[in-house]
């Protein structure tokens, strides 16, 4: 509900500091125009549970208050000696300083919480016999688009092959590859069948919620989700398994590729970047979270690396050589460079691959394929079938 704001109450520092009961640990209040208020929460000597029970309490707390129209947190601790802070203007603060952490950073410590041992083993799935996952830390890379070629190039090499769109928040898959109606059955025993198309095994959210709703889950949903997805469906049987399952994975470095690293038996990952400086950035923190997590990074795979015109000249709308420069700097191997072609995107739109379907797209992500596949056999973690290529 919106109103106008001379009708609204005026919510003050002294208001938000009696409604709270005037506690040690806010440490600074911050309170704009529009009733927007943020807390400055003093969390030292707390555990995260304790420290998010204080945040979520004081949060409903003063929703409740008459004026407040959005409430926030920032947690903080006790600065190291020596060290200074800076005010923030239309911040009062009334302590020592103090710093602010940053969360964008994770530490071993952080990324090894509620993971299981690194020298025990991850259980393997059912089914399934080796796992890439396909990444990108920045969305519109083409990442989806990656996956889903990826996928149909493998299955017409005649590998048995599944897709997992585990894009929890914007999956892409259903509708590039033509079945965004479609919706698994089950098995006697409860366990979703894959949809398959195109000779791939695929599983969607698409295919369960409704598309127009918007996915407002939070990290243990998430977390719910991907692993359902994966452990409560019948990929392939424990006779004929699948030989390889893509998991296409959302932007960024959150809860999903976590999960997917810390909890699945994931092979190896693949990184999807174009050649610009904004993109290539992320591709660095990307590339950290695999190392983390211990998960083999097999290389890059650049996309919207040029546009040709009808004359043969290449323009380079994206910049040029950044995936090569960054391959460079990582060690790692450029896996391919996927140009502008029309036919690509109209194969996403039109729910047929471009690798199924367009000669010059097909041998670009064939031979993307083949050097994958010689990365995967390359890894000596666990036993599997040794994929080849026939040219």
């Amino acid at each position: 509900m919106f109103w106008d704001k001379k009708d609204r109450k005026t919510v003050t520092d002294a208001t938000i500091r009696t409604t709270l009961g005037n506690p040690e640990w806010l440490s600074g209040i911050r309170i704009t125009d529009s009733g927007s208020v943020t807390l400055i929460i003093e969390t030292e000597g707390l555990d995260v549970e304790a420290a998010e029970r204080l945040r979520l309490e004081s949060e409903a707390t003063l929703m409740r208050l008459d004026g407040v129209t959005t409430v926030q947190s920032v947690l903080t601790a006790e600065a190291p000696a020596g060290t200074t802070s800076r005010s923030t203007p239309g911040l009062e603060t009334h302590a020592s300083p103090r710093r602010v952490r940053k969360g964008a950073r994770l530490s071993d410590e952080a990324l090894s919480q509620g993971q299981p041992d690194q020298n025990a083993q991850i259980p393997s799935i059912p089914g399934i016999a080796r796992i890439l996952v396909v990444a990108s830390a920045k969305g519109g890379v083409g990442k989806s688009t990656v996956s889903v070629n990826l996928a149909a190039s493998f299955a017409k090499q005649g590998l048995r092959v599944g897709l997992l769109d585990a894009d929890i928040y914007g999956p892409s898959i259903p509708t590039m590859l033509g079945v965004s109606d479609a919706s698994p059955s089950t098995t006697p025993s409860g366990k979703l069948l894959p949809i398959n198309v195109h000779g791939i095994e695929t599983l969607s959210i698409g295919y369960l919620t409704d598309p127009d709703a918007p996915m407002i889950w939070r990290g243990p949903i998430v977390q719910s989700a991907i692993t359902q997805m994966l452990n409560d469906a019948q990929w392939g049987t424990p006779e004929d398994p699948l030989d390889l399952l893509i998991i296409d994975t959302p932007p960024g470095t959150g809860e999903a590729q976590l999960t997917l690293a810390q909890r699945v038996p994931v092979d190896a990952a693949v990184i999807v970047t174009t050649p610009q400086e904004v993109a290539l950035a992320d591709v660095r923190r990307g590339a950290a979270m695999f190392a983390k997590t211990h998960v083999p990074v097999l290389g890059i795979v650049e996309t919207m690396s040029w546009f040709e015109d009808p004359s043969g000249v290449r323009h380079y709308l994206m910049g040029e050589g950044g995936g090569a420069h960054m391959a460079r700097a990582l060690g790692l191997p450029l896996l391919a460079q996927i140009p502008m072609l029309q036919a690509i995107r109209e194969g996403g739109d039109n729910g047929e691959p471009a690798a199924l379907a367009d000669p010059i797209s097909a041998q670009l992500f064939t031979d993307a394929a083949r050097e994958i596949a010689l990365g995967l056999d390359a890894i000596q973690t666990k036993p599997a079938p040794i994929i080849i290529f026939d040219d």
